[in-house]
C-alpha cells in the first residue's frame, strides 16, 4: 500500500528532478547517449565513394550490379539504474542520506531517460539482488522506479556488487548503459571488467564527507553497519585523524585506478555538495570524447 507521504515524496523528487532534467541536462543526455550502435535499413545501388565494406554481396549477385547495405543510428536505448541499498548506504551527516542521495540521481537519469525515449530498468541489491524491473518507457513506469527506490527496504544489511552485476549480465542480453550507484565499499574487478565489456558502465560513487575524515570529537565509538563490529577512536588525537584520512586516500586512490584500467568512468557524489556539477562534468567530458 503506498502511503500519502510516499506518494507526496515521489512527487515532490518528480517536480525537482524534471526541473534539472529540462533546464539543466536539457541536450546534455541526448548528446552522450546517441544509441548503442547501427542498425540495417535497406539495400540500395552502390555509388562511387561508398565503402566496399558494405556490398551486400547475396544481392549484388541476384541483380548483376553492385548494391550497399545502409544503416542507421540507433535511437532507442536500453538504461539500467544498479542502485545499492545496502545498510553502508543509509549513512549521512551533512544535508542526506548516501541512500537518499542515491534515488534523487537515479530519478534524474531515469527521467533524461524516458525525455530521450529511452527505455529503463531498475535493480535494487544488497549482498543479492532484491528488486529487478525489466526496463519500459513511460513516465508512470519512470515513478514506479522512483517509487521502488525510495521505499526499498533490503532484506540484508551487507553488500554484494558482484551478485547484482552477474545478475544484470545474466539477464539483460543487449548492451545498455548501465548506471551504478554505490559507495563502492564492496569492489569485485572481475566482474566489473567483465560488464564494462558487456554494457556501458559508468560507476557513481556516493560519499559522505565523515568518511574521508573525522571531527576532533575525542572519544568516539563506530559500529560498522553491515558487520555490526565496533570500534572505539580518540578522534581528538591527530595522528588517529591523519591515520583514518590517509586510508581513505588510498583507498580511492585504488579505486580511481581500477575503474580507469578498464575504462569506466567515474563519478564522485557527496552528501555535502550538489550532485549537478558533477554530472554536467560527466556528460561535458563524454561530448569532447564523442567529437
Amino acid at each position: 500500500m503506498l502511503t500519502r507521504e510516499l506518494i507526496s515524496q515521489v512527487h515532490r523528487l518528480e517536480i525537482k528532478t524534471r526541473r534539472l532534467v529540462n533546464e539543466i541536462f536539457s541536450g546534455q543526455y541526448e548528446s552522450v547517449f546517441r544509441g548503442m550502435g547501427m542498425e540495417f535499413a535497406e539495400v540500395r545501388e552502390y555509388v562511387p565513394g561508398d565503402e566496399i565494406r558494405w556490398i551486400d554481396w547475396n544481392v549484388t549477385a541476384r541483380m548483376g550490379h553492385p548494391f550497399v547495405k545502409k544503416f542507421v543510428a540507433e535511437r532507442e536505448m536500453t538504461v539500467v539504474l544498479m542502485v545499492d541499498g545496502s545498510a553502508s548506504m543509509r549513512f549521512g551527516t551533512a544535508d542526506k542520506w548516501k541512500s537518499e542521495l542515491a534515488a534523487e540521481v537515479a530519478a534524474v537519469l531515469g527521467f533524461s531517460a524516458i525525455r530521450n525515449n529511452d527505455k529503463v530498468g531498475l535493480c535494487l541489491f544488497s549482498d543479492h539482488v532484491e528488486k529487478f524491473i525489466r526496463p519500459q518507457k513511460g513516465r508512470t513506469h519512470t515513478l514506479r522506479l522512483v517509487r521502488d527506490v525510495l521505499e526499498f527496504s533490503p532484506q540484508r544489511v551487507a553488500t554484494r556488487v558482484d551478485e547484482a552485476l552477474r545478475y544484470l549480465n545474466r539477464v539483460v542480453k543487449h548492451k545498455a548503459v548501465v548506471f551504478l550507484l554505490t559507495d563502492f565499499y564492496q569492489v569485485d574487478e572481475k566482474l566489473l571488467a567483465v560488464t564494462a565489456k558487456r554494457h556501458d558502465l559508468i560507476a557513481l560513487q556516493v560519499q559522505d564527507p565523515r568518511e574521508e575524515s573525522l571531527p576532533n570529537a575525542g572519544l568516539l565509538e563506530f559500529r560498522d553497519a553491515e558487520t555490526g563490529e565496533t570500534l572505539c577512536l580518540d578522534t581528538s588525537d591527530r595522528a588517529v585523524r591523519r591515520q583514518i584520512e590517509a586510508a581513505a586516500r588510498e583507498r580511492q586512490k585504488n579505486l580511481d585506478s581500477l575503474l580507469s584500467r578498464h575504462g569506466i568512468d567515474h563519478i564522485v557524489l557527496k552528501t555535502d555538495k550538489s550532485f549537478v556539477i558533477p554530472l554536467m562534468r560527466f556528460f561535458q567530458s563524454r561530448v569532447k570524447r564523442i567529437r
